[in-house]
């Protein structure tokens, strides 16, 4: 398990790049599995890939 700092990063380089696409996306969800349910960075983090995903419309 990660650690909530690792997720965090590990989350922020995934879309720092310019090639953002479907993949990229379900590492993020897998990134997020790796936190408590009751995580709060899990919920920052789950709010702001939906709207990575509605800016991208993926």
């Amino acid at each position: 398990m990660l650690t909530e700092a690792e997720v965090q990063r590990s989350f922020g380089k995934l879309f720092n790049k310019e090639q953002v696409d479907s993949d990229t996306f379900d590492k993020a969800e897998l990134l997020l599995d790796e936190l408590r349910p009751e995580s709060p960075l899990r919920h920052r983090l789950a709010m702001e890939l939906e709207e990575l995903r509605e800016l991208k419309g993926v």
